[in-house]
């Protein structure tokens, strides 16, 4: 691995900022702590210019490189949201907020990019501008949305965005990308049931949502099994089930929720025109009336060809050849990274967090390790994206 001894000689330093953010997690767009200290940095950092308020608590810094303002703008992106999980780590920096941990590591992601600012505001090895851009609400959220709504690529002249997230599971400082789709589109679902309530033991005089509701449950496992082509990938789980009072009752109504995972647009469209087929069907079949409200939610987060191969490259000027895996399998998970790529070309990797406990477990904590490494893959997208004749 090769790391530049000035970034190394940061790690203390943002290890210490990481843990901070660890200690005082906060959920969606509510991160004022967060983004009020990275503001503070960027400024002392001696950063070009900042502005905070973007998509309501997001802060974006404009790093010029060694030519002043001018020529080419990479937007670099971190996520600063935790999640309602009470933490189960008993670590020293473990969350001092009850009900709320850093358990998908935007602590580590954070203080990453806050680390690679500041090598790059005190160098300027770089050609070009740099917007560092740290956003609120990745979970469940769309805050990348929200940034990219409030203008910030246009503001900002912002030609190619990269994002990162660490990988529980993977070699500590690996790297992992794909071009295409990397992460799925994201959909949610709430099927309600009207049936008619009855005595359990007269079930003929009533209508019975449960029942139909195990209908439902097998019947949508149909549309993975034999509507998609089995190449292409969808996933419809069902996660939720609720009905009843008592054991003699049959109910009145039920609840289905779940969720949609899908990579390609018509796999998104054939999972939902399949799931209001089923629906309908059932509702006739049964003659009970079920209502289906179809949320969707982030597209799959699409990596650019061009912009993947020079984020691989990055990566191996940090790892090596064997620690870059640039064909990777794509995720079933969701990544509101997604809106960004729609609004400009780039990528999305994964960096190994080594064998820890999984993303949103109470006993995950980012791998402070990383820390080096995530900050020179920026400096190395920096240098190399921001070159005059880097579009070539």
């Amino acid at each position: 691995m090769t790391i530049d001894p000035r970034i190394l000689s940061l790690k203390d330093e943002v290890k210490a900022w990481r843990r901070d953010f660890h200690m005082h997690p906060e959920i969606g767009y509510e991160v004022h702590r967060t983004a009020g200290i990275v503001a503070e940095k960027l400024r002392a950092f001696g950063c070009d210019e900042v502005l905070e308020g973007i998509g309501k608590t997001g802060v974006v810094g404009l790093i010029h490189g060694r030519n002043g303002p001018g020529g080419r703008v990479v937007g670099l992106r971190a996520d600063m949201d935790a999640l309602p999980i009470s933490e189960e780590t008993n670590l020293p920096h473990a969350s001092k907020i009850s009900g709320k941990m850093h358990a998908c590591g935007h602590d580590g992601h954070t203080a990453t990019l806050l680390g690679a600012a500041k090598f790059l505001a005190s160098t300027r090895e770089f050609e070009g501008s740099v917007a560092v851009i740290f956003q609120p609400a990745e979970e469940g959220g769309a805050g990348g949305k929200a940034m990219v709504d409030d203008g910030m690529m246009d503001r900002f002249k912002i030609i190619e965005v990269y994002g990162m997230h660490n990988m529980p599971g993977m070699a500590a400082g690996a790297f992992a990308m794909c071009p295409g789709p990397i992460m799925a589109a994201a959909d949610q679902f709430i099927i309600q049931i009207e049936g008619r309530g009855a005595h359990a033991a007269q079930p003929h005089q009533g209508i019975d949502p449960v029942l139909i509701g195990g209908h439902l449950l097998t019947a949508l496992q149909s549309i993975a099994s034999r509507n998609a082509d089995p190449l292409k990938s969808v996933v419809v789980s069902t996660t939720m089930f609720h009905a009843g009072t008592a054991f003699n009752i049959i109910p009145q109504r039920a609840e289905l929720t779940g969720t949609v995972r899908t990579l390609e647009a018509e796999m998104r469209d054939l999972a939902e025109g399949r799931m209001r087929d089923i629906v309908a069907g059932l509702a006739r079949m049964f003659g009970a009336e079920i209502t289906l409200d179809y949320q969707r939610g982030y597209p799959a987060t699409v990596n650019a060809a061009r912009e993947t191969r020079y984020a691989a490259a990055a990566a191996r000027a940090v790892a090596g050849d064997a620690q870059v895996n640039d064909d990777a399998a794509p995720l079933m998970g969701g990544e509101d990274f997604s809106y960004m790529l729609e609004a400009r070309p780039g990528s999305y990797v994964f960096i190994g967090n080594g064998e820890t406990a999984g993303l949103h477990h109470p006993a995950y904590d980012f791998n402070d390790d990383i820390l080096p490494a995530g900050m020179q893959y920026w400096a190395e997208i920096a240098r190399a994206r921001t070159a005059a004749n880097a579009a070539g």
